[in-house]
């Protein structure tokens, strides 16, 4: 039972920012996205889960709604950084009408 209620904990995690990956895709716009916010949001996902797997490993425990946690944040604030840093220069170049 357990188990279950890890895996619905880590797919709701790991889903609460899709509606911003989906909205930034569709906008191409990013200039609303804080920079400090996507920066201390990527270390903390990468210091915890290099911690989660470091334990893990060492203990020889694994836990798998952790990792599929981590892994699809990780994916989607790569994509996020990446439309942060992309995106806003597309933004800057539009000439004012």
């Amino acid at each position: 039972m357990n188990e279950y209620i890890g895996w619905i904990g880590s797919i709701f995690f790991a889903i609460c920012a899709l509606p911003q990956v989906v909205q930034t895709f569709r906008t191409k716009s990013a200039k609303d996205l804080n920079s400090l916010f996507l920066l201390l949001w990527l270390l903390g996902e990468i210091f915890t889960f290099w911690y989660v797997l470091y334990d893990d490993f060492s203990k020889k425990e694994y836990h798998y709604p952790l990792y599929f946690n981590y892994v699809f944040n990780l994916l989607m604030l790569v994509y996020l950084v990446y439309a942060k840093i992309t995106y806003k220069d597309i933004t800057e170049k539009k000439p004012a009408l």
